[in-house]
């Protein structure tokens, strides 16, 4: 991936939060800008790429519906909880907690990094 972009403020969300596992800047194309992996127990690109679809499948419904954009996103499954803030129209963070992670504060700090992401994407 070369110079990493991102993986500071990744870091800052999952190394600071009680579950984190790990977080990655995508586009909703299902390509990886940057992640970042505190535990390697998974793939996060591969979820990535999965939810990607998802997310893009209720981007347009939020539109076709227009009920307005997409903030935020979250998935609860038996061994992890994502969580997707979108960061413009094409890009996403996404940030991979345990099933007994620490959910209020994750989005706290993925709120609080997502404006110097956007800044970088722009």
């Amino acid at each position: 991936m070369g110079e990493s972009l991102f993986a500071e403020q990744i870091k800052q969300v999952v190394d600071n939060v009680d579950g984190g596992i790990g977080g990655v800047v995508m586009g909703l194309d299902g390509i990886a800008v940057d992640k970042y992996m505190a535990e390697n127990k998974l793939d996060l690109s591969t979820i990535g790429i999965e939810f990607s679809y998802i997310l893009g499948q209720a981007k347009r419904a939020s539109e076709t519906l227009q009920i307005g954009s997409i903030g935020e996103f979250s998935i609860r499954a038996e061994q992890l909880i994502m969580i997707i803030r979108m960061l413009s129209n094409e890009y996403f963070l996404a940030v991979v907690l345990a099933s007994g992670g620490n959910y209020g504060k994750c989005r706290f700090l993925m709120r609080m990094v997502a404006p110097e992401i956007q800044k970088e994407l722009m």
